[in-house]
C-alpha cells in the first residue's frame, strides 16, 4: 500500500515514467492532469555532448474519463536544445509513444479505446466524442490513424475467399455542382465481409488491388460475381482466369425489365401516336408487367393479359414480357436445385428469335452471351 502522495498520483494516473505536477478543476468542465515525463537527459544527435531543456509546452490530449468525469492529461513536453552554443542542431522536442503519439490529439490509451469502441461495438465516432468531451473530427482522425495502422499490420485478414464480388458504389457528390464520384467496393459473398473500397468504377484501381494480394491467393476464388459491367469481367478474366463468373440477379432482371419497358413505350407510340396516357391500355399496365408472374393474383393475371390483348395488336409486348419472366425463372429455387440454364428453361422459346421485336433479342442475346461465359450461373451464401 502506498502512503505517498505524489506516488499515488502517478498510480492513478497509470502512465509509466511521469510525474504529476498538478491537478486543475475546471468548474462545468474537464479535469485536467498536468504531467511531464522523467525520461533521462538525452544527446544531442550530432555533436553527442549533453543536451539541456529550452522550455516545457503544454499539449493538451483527449483521455479517458477518471472517476466519471471528463479528463485531460496537459503533458509538459521537454523541448531540448543542445548546451554546445556552436552547434548547429536546432531545438527537438521530445517524444513518448507511450503517452501519445505525435501529432495525435489524444493519448495512446484513449485512441486505442475509442478505435475498439468504433471497430468492435459498432459505436458511432459522435457517441464516443460526447462521451469523452471532445470534437468529433479528433475521435474520427483517431480511428482513422489507429485502424489503418491494424489493417496494415494484418495483411491475412481476409483468410480464404472464395466468392469475390466487385459492385460499383456511388461514394459521394463533390463540388459546387455536386459531381458524381463512383467507388468499387470488393466483397467477400460468402460471408459477406467488405474487404476494400478503391476508387473509381473502372478496372485499375480492383486489377491493382488483386495484383498486391498475388497469385496463390487469387487462385482460391472460385467464384466471381459482377454486374453487367465489362470493366469488371475484364478485371475477373485477367486476374481470376479460372473462377466461375456469376450475373448478379438484380442487374440481369433490371436489364431485362428495363427492355421490356422500352418495348411497351415504343409500341404505345406506334400503335396510339403518342405517349402513355392514363386511358391507354399498355400504359395501364406498366406495373403489372414488372411485377413478378408468381405474386400476380388470378385478377391480377386476368388484367394484365386483357390489356395486352387491347394494345398489342402484334405480340411484342407479351414476348417481350415472356422473354423478362424466362430471365427471372433461371434464379427460381427449382432451378438452383436441378441446375439448369436457360436453353432448359420453360417458355423461353415463346418468340425468343430474331424475327421479334429488338427488345426480345436484346434480352435473348444477353442472356445467351451470359450463359455461354457461365456468367448467368446462380448463386447463394
Amino acid at each position: 500500500m502506498e502512503f505517498d502522495a505524489t506516488r499515488m498520483c502517478e498510480l492513478l494516473v497509470g502512465l509509466p515514467d511521469v510525474s504529476v505536477v498538478g491537478v486543475e478543476d475546471v468548474v462545468g468542465g474537464p479535469l485536467r492532469v498536468h504531467v511531464q515525463g522523467r525520461s533521462p537527459r538525452p544527446l544531442c544527435a550530432d555533436c553527442g555532448g549533453p543536451a539541456k531543456v529550452k522550455d516545457r509546452p503544454p499539449v493538451d490530449l483527449v483521455d479517458l474519463p477518471a472517476f466519471g468525469r471528463q479528463t485531460q492529461l496537459v503533458w509538459h513536453k521537454h523541448r531540448w536544445v543542445c548546451s554546445d552554443d556552436e552547434c548547429t542542431v536546432g531545438s527537438w522536442t521530445a517524444a513518448d509513444p507511450r503517452i501519445a503519439w505525435p501529432r495525435m490529439a489524444m493519448t495512446d490509451r484513449a485512441g486505442r479505446w475509442a478505435t475498439e469502441q468504433v471497430g468492435r461495438h459498432a459505436r458511432s465516432v459522435n457517441e464516443i466524442a460526447i462521451e469523452l468531451g471532445c470534437d468529433w473530427h479528433t475521435i474520427n482522425d483517431t480511428v482513422l490513424a489507429y485502424g489503418t495502422a491494424l489493417v496494415d499490420d494484418d495483411p491475412d485478414r481476409f483468410g480464404v475467399v472464395e466468392a469475390l464480388g466487385l459492385d460499383e458504389v456511388l461514394f459521394a457528390r463533390l463540388g459546387p455542382f455536386h459531381r458524381q464520384h463512383f467507388s468499387t467496393q470488393i466483397v467477400d459473398v460468402k460471408v459477406g465481409q467488405l474487404l476494400d473500397v478503391v476508387r473509381g468504377r473502372s478496372g485499375k484501381k480492383p486489377i491493382e488491388w488483386l495484383e498486391a494480394k498475388g497469385k496463390p491467393w487469387r487462385d482460391q476464388v472460385r467464384f466471381a460475381t459482377l454486374d453487367m459491367s465489362s470493366a469488371y469481367r475484364a478485371v475477373f478474366n485477367m486476374m481470376c482466369p479460372d473462377a466461375t463468373q456469376i450475373a448478379d440477379p438484380f442487374h440481369v432482371v433490371k436489364l431485362a425489365n428495363t427492355k421490356l419497358d422500352e418495348c411497351r413505350r415504343r409500341v404505345q407510340n406506334e400503335t396510339m401516336g403518342h405517349r402513355g396516357r392514363k386511358s391507354d391500355p399498355l400504359y395501364r399496365c406498366r406495373r403489372l408487367l414488372t411485377k413478378a408472374d408468381e405474386r400476380l393474383a388470378a385478377k391480377g393475371k386476368d388484367k394484365l393479359l386483357g390489356l395486352l390483348a387491347a394494345g398489342d395488336p402484334n405480340g411484342e409486348v407479351t414476348t417481350a414480357w415472356r422473354a423478362k419472366e424466362a430471365v427471372r425463372t433461371i434464379y427460381s429455387p427449382y432451378r438452383r436445385r436441378a441446375g439448369n440454364g436457360l436453353g432448359r428453361t420453360p417458355g423461353c422459346g415463346l418468340g425468343c428469335h430474331r424475327s421479334t421485336a429488338g427488345s426480345s433479342i436484346t434480352i435473348a442475346h444477353t442472356v445467351a452471351m451470359e450463359t455461354s461465359d457461365r456468367r448467368l450461373a446462380p448463386w447463394t451464401r
